[in-house]
């Protein structure tokens, strides 16, 4: 039977693994490839205007949904 730390560690150890490998490679690329014109990145993101009964409602939700999970977790007593 295979050990359940002997899988976490080992997934834990090819995370690291590929982690490191993908930062050396982004630092051995030029910055031209990474960034060719200033253009491309102001065009790639445009700003989207939205109204302000959906962002009001998009805040309250999330709020709502944060003191769920905080009175569900800490305050709710087990039976």
């Amino acid at each position: 039977m295979i050990n359940k730390t002997l899988i976490v560690g080992s997934m834990a150890g090819m995370g690291l693994l590929l982690g490191i490998n993908s930062s050396q490679v982004m630092a051995q690329m030029p910055h031209e490839k990474m960034y060719s014109s200033g253009t491309e990145l102001k065009n790639k993101f445009q700003k989207v205007e939205q109204p302000l009964w959906i962002k009001s409602a998009i805040t309250v939700g999330g709020l709502g949904l944060i003191g769920l999970e905080l009175w569900w977790f800490l305050l709710s007593k087990p039976r």
